[in-house]
């Protein structure tokens, strides 16, 4: 019996930006405005998902981080959160520091040489709330149902995830690699292309050593903890790691996440309760890489930001996180949101944001669940029973 082929979504979103740019070469200008239409209905699609998806993501999630061991609890995300947190501004402070040398040339005046292609038409799909509107609505059913128990709202709210979840495999993540073609199809035929290029490449390399470092730092800090030596503790993440990078899913690592944090000393109970919920909430890499990537598309576009505006838009990404788990291209996903309610971008700041990132997935992947050792050691250390 041969086995059925499956390619998965990075190499198809590659694919997409290579035959993107080499379509962009020869196509005639009426078919390449045939695919900007497409995207451009399908932008407007996007746009009017992003609050269904807050709801149906972020609801069931906070309402099972309202149930709890109680101190235990509110530490182990206290932690996760202020990781998360940490993660973002330290990948904001060196995105700063690297980027203007690395984008150089590619800012706002070079792009605004270039011709841009209209859709022949689109069709406006106004979402049914807004995205601020979204989230506080689904604070407050998530925290109500946690309190008040209320079995037939989180059965309903459990059901309306599946659509949600079932919406973006179905219809959004198989249309995402044609939404990055056209989008690659345009930007070549109007001369963007090389530029945007060039700079994906120094971004992933500057992610990737930033995501070295961030793991190092984090298990310095759990190896003083627990007065052990912590390269020889991130040696024993290495399986969990590597099989993040397989998977690009913190959810399927779990059993080896597990297994590993269990061989660097941390008791069956702590391990089993931190695990699972670590890799619910705490994704200290999806913050780390959304961070440098907007940072870097903002300097591209030539649009203003601070300090202040990026630290408030860290600060709500890591709560919008817990949301991303176990949904294909969950984290870019659930923060599309507040990319365009904080940060102000559009829809073609928004195609490439999901571009970049989902090029880098799985090391974000792997960056999540291999932290997530390093705060079960920490956990362990303050709650074990002696």
């Amino acid at each position: 019996m041969k086995k059925s082929f499956h390619l998965g979504l990075l190499p198809r979103i590659i694919i997409a930006i290579i035959l993107g740019i080499v379509f962009g070469l020869f196509l005639p200008k009426g078919a390449v405005r045939l695919f900007i239409t497409f995207n451009s209905i399908f932008s407007n699609f996007l746009q009017f998902m992003i609050p269904l998806i807050i709801i149906g993501l972020v609801t069931p999630a906070i309402s099972n981080i309202g149930q709890g061991a109680g101190k235990l609890l509110l530490i182990t995300v206290l932690i996760a959160y202020c990781d998360t947190v940490f993660a973002g501004l330290l990948s904001y402070g060196t995105s700063v520091s690297v980027f203007p040398k690395l984008i150089g040339g590619t800012s706002a005046e070079s792009v605004a040489e270039f011709e841009s292609l209209e859709p022949f038409f689109t069709i406006q799909i106004p979402p049914m709330v807004d995205v601020m509107a979204s989230l506080v609505f689904a604070f407050t059913l998530g925290l109500g149902m946690a309190f008040f128990g209320s079995p037939h709202l989180k059965n309903f709210a459990n059901e309306f995830k599946d659509i949600v979840v079932k919406t973006i495999e179905v219809v959004i993540i198989p249309l995402l690699p044609v939404y990055i073609f056209g989008l690659f199809l345009g930007m070549t035929h109007t001369g963007q292309a090389i530029h945007v290029i060039k700079v994906f490449i120094s971004i992933i390399g500057v992610i990737f050593l930033i995501h070295i470092f961030l793991l190092v730092f984090q298990y310095c800090i759990a190896g003083g903890i627990v007065k052990k030596n912590p390269f020889k503790l991130l040696g024993k993440m290495l399986p969990a790691y590597f099989t993040a990078l397989g998977t690009s899913s913190s959810a399927a690592t779990i059993p080896v996440t597990l297994n590993c944090a269990k061989n660097n000393g941390v008791s069956d109970e702590i391990a089993g309760f931190t695990i699972p919920l670590c890799a619910t909430i705490h994704l200290s890499g999806s913050c780390l890489k959304i961070t440098a990537c907007a940072v870097a598309l903002m300097m591209m576009q030539g649009m203003q930001f601070d300090f202040w505006m990026f630290l408030g838009f860290i600060m709500m990404l890591g709560v919008m996180m817990v949301a991303a788990p176990g949904v294909p291209g969950g984290a870019i996903m659930a923060a599309l949101g507040v990319l365009a309610t904080m940060l102000g971008f559009g829809e073609q700041e928004q195609a490439l944001m999901i571009a970049l990132y989902i090029t880098m997935d799985n090391f974000g992947t792997a960056c999540n669940v291999t932290g997530d050792g390093a705060i079960a050691l920490v956990i362990d250390k303050l709650f074990r029973r002696s």
